[in-house]
């Protein structure tokens, strides 16, 4: 798609009688077909406006006014101040009215007056590239600051008055975090995937917490898709988000080839049947005399080299070399900095300082082989070493123009 989309940056001025800086902002994408009333309702969602019965106005460099049909006589009717024009915020599209570099003013609650710098910044967008999808209203993609209560309120009974009360601390019981959420089922999902099963992989993976085997669900993804599309759409979606916001080794890999397949595009490379799990497992090692291995470019077959090493295997790499693509065992730095971001993702404080204190230093992968087995996080770190290992051996196989979805 090309670039349709206005890039528009809003930044809050003030309200209530107070001016703010530095200011908080986010920026908006919105498209041709998007209105007034449509930045409006976008602008108050992303400035953590809870109560919206208030006037949304927009003033334009030239005094225009846009408004809302009911408000809008009235203002226009003013007794007061210049002349100005009042038009219908639900009928003007946003692209037809402001240019690149214009600044206009938004305002909302004309009593408490929160202020909004609006600028039309000089580059226009692609959603897709941008979101990923073409969303059906305007976006914020970029954001900064913390947004001020409309009604400077700090908690659900304050008056604006009272003191601050204590902190109670965490109270699980009360406000259980997603965080807590059981993992999904990786033999159930596994299965899954191999019969071809989109609602029986879909119903794997809804409610359960994904965040550490997005790579291991990829599979099951793309088959869900060619099934089931209209069910596996959104999750596919939220995969993609996920990918992207972890950004651990291979997930712009997948997430490119899911986005790819949503969009009814071919995925980048040469398409070959390679079995990621035995590429990770020559990648990291098989014993400690493995050095890495091969992978067979017109079958798929991975080789570890400690097996043509023993006899084992036999192949000619010098007698055919375009067939076959070499690879070395990842360094062992990876795996420590597997188990540094491990321990950074664990949920609990004490649990992340005993094991910051375990990986540091001579010895650090016996006292996290300790750390995991005294503090039951056996399954947690399994299920997050493998993914790991999977994303280093998709991205491999990416950066040699592979297509592995």
């Amino acid at each position: 798609m090309a670039k349709t989309w206005l890039s528009i940056t809003v930044e809050l001025l003030g309200g209530r009688g107070q001016r703010l800086w530095p200011r908080p902002g986010r920026t908006f994408a919105l498209g041709p077909a998007h209105t007034f009333a449509d930045l409006a309702e976008a602008i108050n969602l992303a400035f953590a406006r809870w109560d919206l019965g208030h006037l949304s106005v927009f003033t334009l460099n030239d005094g225009s006014i846009i408004t809302d049909e009911f408000n809008g006589p009235e203002l226009g009717n003013s007794s007061f101040g210049t002349l100005q024009e009042v038009l219908d915020f639900e009928r003007v599209k946003v692209a037809r009215t402001v240019r690149s570099g214009e600044d206009f003013r938004f305002t909302f609650d004309l009593g408490d007056e929160w202020e909004h710098l609006c600028t039309v910044n000089p580059v226009k967008v692609d959603p897709h590239a941008l979101l990923g999808a073409k969303p059906a209203q305007p976006v914020a993609y970029w954001g900064w600051g913390a947004m001020p209560d409309q009604y400077g309120r700090r908690w659900a009974e304050d008056d604006g008055s009272s003191p601050v009360p204590p902190d109670p601390g965490p109270d699980r019981s009360r406000a259980p975090l997603i965080a807590d959420a059981p993992s999904f089922d990786r033999v159930e999902v596994t299965a899954a995937t191999g019969a071809g099963d989109a609602d029986r992989f879909l119903d794997a993976v809804f409610g359960h917490d994904l965040d550490a085997g997005l790579q291991q669900i990829g599979a099951g993804m793309v088959m869900a898709l060619d099934r089931h599309r209209d069910r596996a759409e959104t999750p596919a979606l939220s995969v993609v988000n996920r990918l992207t916001f972890r950004a651990f080794p291979g997930d712009s890999e997948l997430a490119e080839g899911l986005l790819a397949i949503m969009r009814g595009q071919p995925s980048p490379g040469l398409d070959i049947a390679v079995d990621l799990q035995m590429l990770a497992a020559s990648l990291e090692g098989t014993s400690e005399d493995s050095s890495g291995g091969y992978i067979d470019l017109v079958t798929g077959d991975v080789f570890d080299a400690a097996v043509i090493d023993f006899g084992d295997e036999e192949i000619d790499v010098e007698a055919e070399p375009d067939r076959w693509l070499g690879f070395d065992r990842v360094e062992p730095g990876e795996a420590w900095t597997d188990m540094s971001v491990f321990v950074a993702r664990l949920h609990q404080a004490e649990l992340r300082e005993r094991g910051r204190a375990a990986v540091e230093g001579k010895g650090a992968f016996q006292r996290f082989r300790t750390f995991i087995q005294e503090s039951d996080l056996s399954d947690e770190w399994s299920l997050f070493s493998d993914d790991r290992e999977l994303g280093r051996a998709r991205a491999l196989l990416a950066e040699n123009g592979i297509r592995v979805v």
